[in-house]
């Protein structure tokens, strides 16, 4: 009943913009989270990056990215993982600290697939973006940045990917507080909201989605103990699947 009201309200409102957290490889929970939220080709999915480096089906994950984008209006951001991923696919020089914290998962995932497949992977790889601003200017990103100007201001594009100082500034910042204090971080005062992932909320547990100032985080720890969330960022509805590691029985993920 509540898949059926849900297609039906999307007949009224139209499109939903839909942020999905850090995969990790877990494309068994990403099919029960889109299912859970009712994911049609009306709705536009914001994909907030790592998608591999975690569980087994990296190579599964990819795949399943590839046909959805054909059927749905999808934006995929690039993660710190799928870099990490894409060097070594293109290098076969392996990155001892890759390895150890998911790229062993992926690396096996990818060398069972073949490396006459792996063109079409890379292709998906190089066709990531760094962040997406959106026409209500919302940003989308998988880490952060670091420029008080904003993100077309910032040195070095890596940080779109790897910084983790927006959240933690984020974390800090005084809630009785607005943009008109002088001491509100600059750097938030261009953007309507900010959506990342990269920095997981919790590692030993479930958790909800968090928001902290402007910025939400949707890393609720799929490559962990944690589950995968998608969320509408209009209405902040959010949906998320069971706890990922009980997808894969016997696997340790990245803990």
């Amino acid at each position: 009943m509540l898949g059926f009201c849900a297609v039906y309200l999307r007949k009224i409102v139209g499109m939903r913009i839909l942020a999905i957290g850090d995969i990790h490889s877990g494309v068994r929970a990403l099919e029960q989270v889109m299912d859970r939220a009712a994911v049609t080709e009306q709705d536009h999915l914001i994909f907030l990056g790592d998608y591999v480096d975690g569980w087994s089906t990296a190579t599964e994950t990819i795949s399943f990215l590839m046909k959805l984008q054909k059927s749905h209006k999808c934006t995929f951001i690039r993660g710190n993982h799928d870099e990490l991923c894409k060097e070594w696919m293109l290098t076969k020089k392996e990155n001892p600290q890759w390895l150890a914290h998911g790229g062993t998962a992926t690396r096996d995932s990818y060398l069972a697939l073949g490396e006459e497949a792996w063109s079409e992977h890379l292709a998906f790889y190089d066709s990531l973006q760094n962040y997406y601003l959106d026409e209500h200017n919302r940003l989308f990103l998988h880490a952060g940045f670091t420029n008080l100007k904003g993100i077309a201001f910032e040195y070095f594009e890596q940080l779109f990917y790897w910084d983790r100082t927006l959240w933690e500034l984020a974390k800090v910042v005084d809630d009785t507080i607005d943009e008109s204090d002088p001491n509100y971080p600059q750097r938030f005062k261009h953007y309507t909201e900010i959506f990342i992932g990269h920095t997981p909320i919790s590692k030993v547990e479930e958790v909800l989605p968090l928001q902290k100032a402007k910025v939400w985080n949707l890393d609720t720890g799929a490559a962990f103990k944690g589950c995968l969330t998608l969320m509408d960022v209009t209405t902040k509805t959010y949906w998320q699947s069971d706890p990922v590691h009980t997808f894969y029985p016997g696997e340790r993920g990245r803990n």
